[in-house]
Formats: structure tokens, C-alpha cells, sequence
């Protein structure tokens, strides 16, 4: 492909679906109690102000662990075509509303943003359609850049996702119009 035909590249609808298999597949290995966390996310009362922003903090590690050795043989189009999928993922929650629940500097906003995708397409679907599900100052650094990470040192160099998107905060003009 020459790079104008790569240029605003998006993930293939079997891309997505790998991803969020493998995210899936990370936390099933975990056991029954990551699993129980997640799905208190989904259904609680957030009315209530009671979220725990801390409730991962012993499950990143291992999550990210299971993750690595789930990727540990995908080739450099397949670590690509993954990292890419995470970049869209991040880019779309780049939004002023989502922001104004989870908040954080640069960085941190993108941490939450980590956060939402890493617990998987439910979560993250829920937080898309009503960001008031995100849980404030809750943050998962390690999947934001995973697969650029794995991929560099395997092959040795940042994969190309052709998207034409920053995956950093304050980045998707349509998520900040009006701000």
C-alpha cells in the first residue's frame, strides 16, 4: 500500500474483534474476582459517589502480563493492526465529556482513557454512549502505548498504524468542539 492509500486508516472490524478477544481472554485468565470488579463498574450506582478508582491497581500488572504472553507470537501486521485498533479506541473517548468526569492533566486524561479500554468493549461501550460511567482518577497507563511497546521489542521499531490520529489527549477535534 503507498501512503496515501494508509493515510486515515481504520481498524477492520476483525481487528476490533481481536483486540477486545484478547483484552477478554487477559482478564479471564485473572479468575473470578477481576472479573466481579468489572462487572460492578457496569452495574453500579453512580449516584451514590462510591467509586473505588483504586480497585485495579492490584489487577494492571497481571492483567498487562496476560496480555504480553496472549501477543507473545503475533507478527509486526498483527501487533499493528492492534496497536491501531487501541489508538481509535483512545481517540474516540477523546472528548471534552468524557474529560469532565475522569479528568487529569495530558497524561492523565489519557491514563483514564487507558483505563476505559483496557476493561474491555462493554465497559468501554457504556463509558462511549454515557461517560458518566467512568470511574473519576481511575487510570491504566500500561495499554495505552502495549502494543507499540511489544512491537518495538520484538521487531525493533514503532509500528505504522497508518490512522493519521494521535492517540494522546486533546487530540480529537470533534470531541473538544465548542471548548
Amino acid at each position: 500500500m503507498s501512503d496515501t492509500e494508509t493515510a486515515n486508516r481504520l481498524p477492520t472490524a476483525e481487528e476490533e474483534a481481536r483486540f477486545w478477544a484478547l483484552v477478554e481472554a487477559a482478564w479471564e485468565r485473572l479468575g473470578p474476582e477481576p472479573a466481579a470488579l468489572r462487572r460492578a463498574l457496569l452495574t453500579r450506582d453512580r449516584s451514590a459517589s462510591d467509586d473505588d478508582a483504586f480497585a485495579f491497581d492490584g489487577w494492571r500488572d497481571a492483567f498487562l502480563d496476560q496480555l504480553g504472553q496472549l501477543c507473545a507470537d503475533l507478527s509486526s501486521p498483527e501487533l499493528t493492526a492492534l496497536d491501531r485498533v487501541v489508538e481509535r479506541k483512545l481517540y474516540d473517548i477523546d472528548r471534552a465529556d468524557v474529560h469532565a468526569v475522569v479528568d487529569g492533566s495530558d497524561d492523565g486524561f489519557l491514563y483514564a482513557r487507558g483505563h476505559v479500554v483496557a476493561l474491555g468493549r462493554e465497559f468501554y461501550a457504556a463509558v462511549r454512549a454515557d461517560p458518566t460511567r467512568a470511574v473519576p482518577d481511575a487510570h491504566l497507563q500500561g495499554i495505552c502505548y502495549f502494543f507499540a511497546h511489544l512491537h518495538d521489542k520484538r521487531f525493533g521499531d514503532w509500528p505504522r498504524t497508518g490512522s493519521g490520529i494521535s492517540r494522546e489527549s486533546f487530540s480529537n477535534p470533534a470531541g473538544w468542539v465548542g471548548q
